[in-house]
């Protein structure tokens, strides 16, 4: 059990866990996602951590067939820029590794902005904490758990 499950099971918000046998050798986790759950790639979002030029951090979900615009993150954080944040800091910040970063039940949440996409869908796949779970859930459970925005912040 993850934080992420752990946090959805709390608030009794609806989802599915789908689990899968991860590969250490793969390079792109949210490729590796699509082909092991069998979902399309517009509908596993992959998390990502950027930080804000004043240092802070925040929280981009968007889907494993976009790439995360980051001055569209910027722009909806308040912020003038956006940059990916390093790998070893998003670990620390979220309390996941790369490749497992959940949305949901982060160590410090941030806040989280998720691609308006995602209101165009029944259920949402993403990180469920770790490389090899993901969850699928509403779009809805993203405002309601976490009290993520949706914004245009993916590039296609």
């Amino acid at each position: 059990m993850t934080p992420a499950i752990e946090l959805l099971k709390e608030l009794g918000i609806p989802h599915r866990i789908i689990e899968y046998e991860h590969d250490p050798s793969a390079t792109s986790f949210g490729d590796e996602a699509v082909a092991a759950t069998g979902v399309g790639a517009n509908s596993v979002f992959k998390t990502l951590v950027v930080t804000l030029d004043d240092g802070s951090m925040a929280v981009g979900v968007v889907p494993v067939s976009a790439q995360l615009d980051l001055k569209a993150i910027a722009a909806a954080a308040g912020s003038k820029r956006a940059r990916m944040a390093d790998p070893a800091a998003a670990a620390r910040r979220t309390g996941y590794v790369a490749g497992g970063i959940s949305p949901f039940g982060q160590k410090y949440p941030s806040p989280v902005f998720i691609d308006e996409w995602a209101t165009a869908l029944d259920l949402v796949y993403c990180s469920g904490g770790r490389r090899g779970l993901e969850i699928a859930v509403s779009p809805e459970a993203f405002t309601v758990a976490i009290s993520a925005k949706f914004a245009p912040i993916a590039s296609w």
